[in-house]
């Protein structure tokens, strides 16, 4: 089976998902656009040659739907000949694009794709698509539960104290500070532009180093009272009764960060890199994806990881650096107690607490991240997981060539 290769990724600053941010003025379409043409200007490809271009965005309505991939490509100025397809995984849709990139590759039917997503959270409000997942009828019918309830039930039942999880997010906050200072993002942030080529955001715009352990604490608990009034803190106990009562730990101050952003990735083969003279960065050894029980929820990311290690032959010694996204802070603390890894090799610049959670972009940027830190580092094999709505998970595992 051939290889697939990543030969270059590109992302946009992250802004504020608010009224007040930054990118609220600039139309998702456009966000993606810029991050496409980004990615073509730095590698010369000729787009007539991209067999497709596949974007993950969850929210897909209003100015997200009808095919956000295809017509940000022909707003990039793109060949017609370039097509395009959005997807939703939920939170892992940025990675299952790049994955999806990956498997046509493989396959051998494709040989250059170009893969990332897109989310405007300030001009598309998480959830105004409606679906499923928002109705309370379903929620109760087939099991699940609003995802900071599970994050709650997985702090209650594995033990993380409120100060436990502040604790993670305040050396997030910390982390992310010091990549912001050094660098660490320099080599995959493009600027986004406005239509006169002005400089609209050049920085992760949500990040505050400055965070304190006292300063969370004061937060009130996000899902104490939709647990409490709308029963769904009784729901999870039909599933796991050992948990006779679930406290609230997870805030606005130590959960992901609502913010806007875009991601672009070149993925292809060998032959094709070698025709058009790029030289590439990483291949991708193995993807994996997993269903999780629906109320726990936010644990697919354990699952996912041993699946992708499994079909890497690889152990979690093997890999240098992970990414495990900050949906919540006990999704990578839950992740690192039961893998057995230590968090000097985990989210080393910090997550999606400090830097945002662009939900249909992060996989991709998680992507951009570790590849980045791995070159920096003169490391080779880095893993991204994220746990994803309705109980699933999904993991990559990259090696430096």
């Amino acid at each position: 089976m051939p290889d697939a290769y990543l030969f270059d990724a590109v992302r946009t600053p992250r802004g504020r998902g608010k009224s007040s941010g930054s990118l609220y003025p600039v139309r998702p379409i456009d966000l993606l656009a810029g991050a496409l043409s980004a990615l073509q200007a730095r590698t010369g490809i000729p787009t007539d040659q991209v067999d497709d271009v596949i974007a993950g965005c969850v929210t897909q309505a209003g100015e997200q739907g009808a095919c956000i991939a295809r017509f940000a490509a022909l707003q990039a100025g793109w060949h017609f000949d370039a097509p395009g397809v959005t997807l939703n995984r939920f939170c892992g849709s940025g990675l299952e694009a790049v994955n999806s990139a990956a498997a046509w590759v493989m396959s051998g039917m494709h040989d250059l794709v170009v893969a990332g997503g897109v989310e405007s959270m300030s001009r598309v409000k998480m959830g105004s698509d409606g679906g499923a997942i928002w109705d309370m009828r379903t929620q109760f019918s087939v099991g699940s539960v609003p995802q900071g309830i599970s994050a709650d039930l997985i702090a209650t039942w594995r033990g993380f104290s409120r100060q436990d999880v502040d604790a993670f997010a305040v050396e997030s906050q910390r982390r992310a500070g010091a990549a912001l200072a050094r660098g660490a993002f320099d080599r995959s942030l493009v600027p986004v532009r406005d239509e006169a080529g002005l400089v609209v955001l050049d920085r992760d715009e949500l990040p505050r180093p400055d965070t304190t352990a006292e300063k969370l604490g004061a937060l009130p608990a996000s899902f104490e009272t939709m647990g409490r009034q709308f029963k769904l803190d009784e729901l999870t106990r039909a599933r796991y009764p050992q948990v006779e009562r679930v406290t609230h730990v997870h805030t606005a101050g130590n959960s992901s960060g609502i913010v806007d952003g875009a991601a672009a990735l070149l993925v292809g083969s060998k032959e094709k890199g070698l025709a058009l003279g790029l030289r590439p960065r990483a291949r991708i050894r193995a993807m994996a994806v997993c269903g999780e029980e629906p109320v726990i929820m936010l644990t697919g990311p354990m699952p996912a990881t041993r699946r992708a290690l499994s079909r890497a032959g690889m152990t979690v010694g093997d890999i240098d650096l992970f990414e495990v996204n900050e949906a919540f802070a006990v999704v990578p603390m839950a992740w690192m107690q039961d893998l057995g890894v230590e968090h000097d090799r985990v989210n080393v610049n910090g997550g999606a607490i400090a830097l945002g959670h662009p939900l249909g972009a992060t996989g991709a940027m998680l992507l951009c991240t570790v590849l980045d830190e791995l070159e920096a580092r003169d490391l080779s094999t880095g893993l991204v997981t994220l746990c994803i709505g309705g109980g699933m998970g999904i993991a990559t595992i990259i090696e430096r060539v």
